[in-house]
């Protein structure tokens, strides 16, 4: 059968529109792997470790790979998703507890004029909009807090959230959330909800939130680990013993400043971990912690830099941290840098003991690692870092 003018130029029109709605519609694959050597003097007690890598959490940054898109709707409308996995990848196991798509999985809405509102397992505010002006963006986990007690080193993602976040107005920007708890008969059992504002002008970077979650319901008896829509924040033994919290809150406000090849920044957090009578310690536990760090870009390739952080710790039981860490990035590409980082840490006092809930000494625990030492542990990190 001959086509006829006007089956063509309709099967013509079909195919413009298809382009056209392609051409509209974006999806991109993309991935970091970190992996690298780390030594750790009194890893465990008194013993010394050598490994390759620490998993999904990385040095710098946590590997992952993830599709992430946009669709445009028009009026300046977008439809918005991301999909992020974590994985080891020197074993290829997946992270953030073997979750598919442990590290972010949304979808949403967004338009240029009022912002977004996402949905699904997503970052807090504090993490969108503090960490990015604290030394845990340039160097990772090792100038983390110890035991990473408010989140500084984005130990927790949040499930079932929905998030608002604003367009940018002169510089300031701000974030709200909203967690489901999803526990009948009992609404604010599980859930979280926290807020956040930026202001970035020039050299200037200061920001400021509080993240607010809490633990299954006093109800179902006696807590022995932390049950959330938040994936909790116990890396090791700095607060591990606090993990049957009825709640915890976190407030952080952080600031930097750039001045030619140096950035200066100064860091305070109050994380308070609250018991109930389903919680098997005593009192409050609150961490207060101080930080501050200074870069310099000694070269366009090179970036050093210093940092300190102190932590108190205060309430049930009364602990002393303090940190020192060190960080050189050497950037090969605009894909792939080397770097060396490393950090020292001394701890004093006593903390509760999540295995036997009993007071004992404080333990030495560099950021998010996790690693239980002694009374002081030492850390060193050489890496390789690659973006795809």
């Amino acid at each position: 059968m001959k086509p006829t003018a006007l089956s063509i130029l309709s099967l013509a029109a079909l195919a413009t529109a298809a382009s056209a709605a392609h051409a509209q519609t974006s999806v991109t694959l993309y991935g970091t792997i970190d992996t690298g050597i780390t030594y750790v003097h009194n890893a465990s007690g008194n013993n010394s470790l050598w490994s390759l890598g620490n998993t999904s959490a990385g040095n710098l940054s946590g590997t992952r790979w993830g599709l992430k898109g946009s669709e445009d709707l028009g009026a300046g409308m977008k439809a918005i998703f991301q999909l992020e996995s974590g994985f080891d990848p020197n074993t290829g196991k997946m992270g953030q507890g073997s979750r598919l798509f442990g590290r972010q999985a949304f979808v949403g809405l967004s338009q240029d004029q009022y912002g977004s509102i996402t949905l699904g397992r997503q970052y807090d505010p504090l993490i969108d909009l503090v960490q990015g002006i604290t030394a845990d963006n340039y160097f990772g986990s090792a100038f983390a807090t110890a035991g990473d007690v408010d989140n500084y080193d984005n130990s927790f993602r949040v499930n079932n959230a929905v998030k608002y976040t604003s367009p940018v107005f002169a510089g300031l920007q701000f974030e709200a959330m909203y967690s489901f708890g999803g526990v009948a008969g009992s609404t604010g059992s599980e859930q979280s909800y926290s807020g956040a504002v930026a202001y970035n002008n020039g050299p200037i970077g200061l920001a400021a939130g509080y993240y607010y979650t809490t633990n299954s319901p006093a109800s179902q008896g006696l807590r022995t680990t932390w049950n959330s829509t938040s994936d909790g924040t116990f890396d090791g033994p700095v607060n591990l013993g606090y993990q049957t919290a009825h709640s915890i809150g976190i407030a952080r406000v952080a600031g930097q400043y750039t001045a030619g090849p140096f950035t200066f920044g100064l860091g305070y957090s109050n994380a308070q971990y609250r018991r109930d009578d389903s919680s098997v310690f005593g009192s409050n536990e609150r961490y207060n912690t101080g930080q501050g760090f200074v870069n310099y870009q000694a070269a366009p390739a090179i970036l050093l830099g210093v940092g300190y952080s102190y932590t108190h710790s205060n309430g049930d039981t009364s602990a002393t941290y303090h940190q020192v860490s060190l960080g050189a990035d050497y950037t090969l590409s605009k894909r792939t840098d080397l770097y060396m980082t490393a950090a020292y840490q001394h701890a004093g006092g006593q903390t509760r003991d999540a295995t036997t809930n009993t007071v004992a000494d404080a333990q030495a625990s560099i950021g998010s690692y996790g690693y239980a030492g002694t009374s002081h542990q030492e850390m060193v990190n050489l890496g390789i870092r690659h973006k795809f």
